[in-house]
């Protein structure tokens, strides 16, 4: 462990505590190795802790963990875990979870990659807070995208399954329009049916100790859902502390200025920038000839996105709904997903998706980020991510967060995915330059003349 100092932006100085991580003989010797069952990354990542308070002790046993025994948590909560398969902590709880359970209530700032247990982490926080004697919401939490949102809540459910806990979704369709009164302790949902259900006084955020935005960065976007989610922060009461926790595996310095005033006096844990990257995602290209050529190019990859499940991303719904219904035609099953379609359908596709029923999903970005699917090992940019879809006004670079995210539905948990990009014109080509440039890396171009040699080498890739 290395402690270094640093001023912050109001020149208090606040001392940075970094696990080193051993070499890799090392590492294998001495690291207790994780339950395979709770499916997290036994990574040698560099964890950097930076703490609000500067007298605290970063030397204190209670800033790392390596048991939940050792958090004094309730024990139907214990249990709950138990049962999850979360034998031990991640690197990332490690560090986190003693800064979350503190009292007083500290805020914190969290950026961690896909599959290290973040969710796991915001949730057991909102578990241990509630007061289950109190039926009054007292944890609000907010994803982007309704799917994002039950993947959540089915964690608060498997965790807090020993406990009393009551749960309400905030997302369209779920709630009767006539609904009064909501009386259930933890409230997940997107921002804009929070806000309705504030606002219509159905939700009283009187007794509200815990505010969690998951997917932080896209959260806070001023361009995207920046202005809804501020909107149910300033509904919030005033006069008694609340515990403020953003996570997410990205943070472009637009937003992470932004989120230490949404969050302020926050912990901070966060991997190196460097080890935000896709190691275990081998990336590709393919050259097409025009925008039709892609789509013979996916028809003719079927047989491979059937091996374990696909997640195709176009830029357009049109276009997923286009896709879908021609391949269905042609009599290979596919499913499109995106926010056109109604809550119910939507729900039911993302299932069957989850449940393995369905083997190939064509979607928007609405499941770009946090969505965990462990048998996806194959995902296809049929239209590259471009700024313009993000940010209002935005030009036609690529938009490299929503990339990593795309690209991270792939490779869960450590292991092996393959991404694949389609450029069919000199634009996309050089969008493709500018992403490789800006993620370090050369991604692999392939053919598309020879469908044969194509094939082998995405089989070899698989492997």
């Amino acid at each position: 462990m290395s402690i270094s100092l640093s001023k912050d932006e109001d020149g208090f100085i606040t001392p940075s505590v970094s696990a080193t991580p051993a070499s890799p003989q090392k590492d294998e010797e001495l690291a207790p190795k994780q339950p395979s069952t709770s499916d997290l990354l036994t990574s040698t990542f560099e964890v950097t802790v930076t703490l609000a308070d500067q007298q605290i002790n970063p030397n204190s046993p209670l800033y790392s963990v390596k048991s939940f025994q050792e958090l004094g948590l309730n024990p139907d909560l214990l249990k709950g875990l138990l049962a999850m398969g979360f034998d031990q902590p991640s690197k990332i709880q490690e560090k986190a979870l003693p800064l979350l359970l503190s009292d007083p209530p500290t805020n914190m700032i969290g950026q961690s990659q896909s599959g290290t247990g973040k969710t796991a982490a915001f949730v057991l926080t909102m578990l241990s807070r509630v007061d289950y004697d109190l039926q009054k919401p007292q944890a609000l939490c907010l994803a982007p995208s309704r799917e994002l949102a039950r993947q959540i809540m089915s964690v608060i459910t498997a965790m807090g399954k020993y406990t009393n806990v009551q749960t309400e979704y905030a997302i369209k369709d779920n709630l009767p329009r006539d609904a009064t009164n909501i009386t259930a302790q933890i409230i997940v949902g997107t921002p804009g049916t929070m806000m309705d259900l504030m606002r219509r006084k159905v939700l009283d955020v009187t007794h509200v100790k815990v505010f969690v935005l998951d997917e932080a960065d896209n959260m806070l976007d001023q361009d995207g859902l920046g202005d809804q989610t501020l909107r149910v922060k300033n509904f919030l009461p005033k006069r008694q502390p609340i515990q403020i926790i953003l996570f997410s595996a990205t943070f472009p310095d637009n937003v992470r200025a932004f989120a230490s005033k949404f969050a302020p006096n926050a912990n901070k844990i966060e991997l190196q920038k460097e080890e935000l990257s896709v190691d275990n995602i081998r990336q590709f290209y393919m050259d097409c000839k025009n925008e039709e050529h892609k789509y013979d190019i996916l028809v003719s990859l079927y047989q491979l996105l059937t091996i374990g499940q696909s997640i195709i991303f176009t830029q357009h719904r049109h276009t997923a709904d286009r896709i879908s219904q021609r391949m269905t035609a042609e009599g290979h099953k596919v499913a499109s997903l995106h926010g056109a379609k109604d809550a119910a359908e939507r729900d039911a596709i993302i299932d069957r998706f989850r449940e393995g029923r369905d083997k190939v999903l064509i979607t928007t970005n609405v499941i770009a980020r946090g969505i965990d699917i462990m048998q996806v090992n194959m995902v296809v940019n049929y239209d590259l991510p471009l700024m313009n879809e993000r940010v209002k006004g935005g030009d036609e670079r690529p938009d490299i967060e929503t990339y990593i995210h795309r690209i991270g539905r792939t490779g869960r948990f450590g292991r092996r995915g393959i991404s694949i990009n389609f450029v069919h014109d000199k634009k996309t080509w050089l969008q493709m330059e500018q992403i490789e440039k800006a993620l370090g890396k050369k991604i692999m171009r392939i053919e598309t003349n020879d469908l044969d040699e194509m094939e082998t080498k995405m089989k070899q890739a698989l492997k």
